[in-house]
């Protein structure tokens, strides 16, 4: 019988947590996906760069994700099993919630294994090529972010670029319009298609546009000149350049471990405290996912997010102070997890023998 209710227990877990984490991607999908696509507007980045980009911030936020994600599908099957009365029959039959911490293990286990590989490899490794990709985007000349039938405004507010659409079998763009303002003078120059160059001796990038007309002056003015051209060159202005040096979260662990430098120990005890509270968590789950028959599921509901809330803030704090060299590197944030294991084992204590979470003190009064 116990290992039928591990097996339902691990099942409606592990099922409940891919819905749950489905859940959490799609709203972090959509805010990103916004992030970059305002960037792609603005020229900063090309459109089709967009999902890689989003992809991989996905993949570095996966080690915050995971053990939330195994803390609500804990809350929310043990929960449902307690509001069915299911809990009440398995305790009758002498399955009490001691008998949990068995699958328990195995799903801390899994999901723990999972977030060290992504928090000591695959996060760094993903942030990194981010960092590559949105720095080469970024100290890419302005032209190469211009959308097919979007204004694109240059980043001195001077110019303004027009495609109409990208042919990628010729590589060029077709149908461009170009307006600049430069020495008190307007210019618009339109071409039937261009096309990228480079000058091998100076550096420089060109606009090439072919069969087109310029129109240069300010109108009204005498001095108003249109120039019909087979072929015109349009220096490209190149972009600020941007640092590639890589954060402190996209360093490798290899780099970071042993290390006295206060950043990077502070981003060592990070990496490992994503691993540590899987276990601690699990235990509070199992104490908040309790509801007695005449008490209702949403006041342990609050305190448990305020309890993980609570807890990553603690840690996300104390990494800060690490960080600035103001905690002992050798304490780190053990301490932490120490304060929280303890205050897991003590509601869980108290939940499997049902007892209140709040001892109830007695007082004697004495008669004279």
């Amino acid at each position: 019988m116990g290992l039928i209710i591990n097996r339902a227990l691990v099942r409606e877990v592990l099922h409940t947590s891919v819905a749950v984490t489905l859940v959490i991607l799609t709203i972090f999908l959509v805010v990103r996906m916004l992030g970059f696509l305002h960037a792609a507007a603005q020229g900063d980045i090309p459109v089709e760069s967009v999902l890689v980009l989003v992809a991989l911030k996905m993949v570095s936020y996966l080690d915050v994700i995971l053990p939330l994600m195994l803390y609500i599908a804990i809350l929310m099957v043990m929960g449902r099993w307690h509001r069915d009365n299911e809990m009440t029959v398995l305790s009758a039959c002498g399955v009490g919630l001691g008998n949990f911490l068995k699958p328990l293990s195995f799903l801390v286990l899994l999901v723990a294994g999972l977030v060290a590989i992504f928090s000591f490899y695959l996060t760094p490794l993903s942030l990194t090529a981010g960092w590559s990709l949105e720095t080469e985007y970024r100290n890419r000349s302005e032209i190469s972010g211009v959308v097919p039938g979007v204004f694109m405004e240059t980043r001195k507010g001077k110019g303004v670029y027009f495609v109409e659409r990208f042919d990628k079998e010729a590589d060029r763009y077709e149908n461009v319009f170009v307006y600049q303002s430069s020495f008190g003078k307007e210019g618009v120059v339109v071409a039937r298609y261009a096309y990228q160059r480079m000058d091998e001796l100076t550096g420089d990038h060109f606009l090439v546009l072919k069969n087109g007309t310029r129109y240069e002056g300010n109108p009204g003015e005498p001095d108003y000149r249109i120039l019909d051209y087979e072929s015109y060159a349009l220096r490209i202005e190149p972009r600020n350049q941007i640092s590639a040096v890589a954060p402190v979260k996209a360093r490798p662990t290899s780099e970071i471990r042993g290390s006295d430098h206060p950043q990077l120990v502070g981003e060592w005890h990070w990496r490992i405290a994503k691993v540590l509270v899987v276990p601690v968590l699990g235990l509070f789950a199992l104490g908040f996912s309790y509801a007695g028959p005449r008490s209702g599921r949403v006041l342990n509901t609050l305190v448990a997010f305020l309890i993980y809330f609570v807890y990553t803030n603690s840690l996300g704090f104390s990494v800060a102070l690490l960080k600035k060299d103001r905690m002992d590197p050798n304490t780190g944030l053990w301490w932490i997890h120490g304060i929280f294991l303890l205050l897991a084992l003590f509601l869980f204590y108290r939940r499997a023998h049902n007892l209140s979470l709040v001892p109830r003190l007695r007082f004697r009064l004495g008669t004279g």
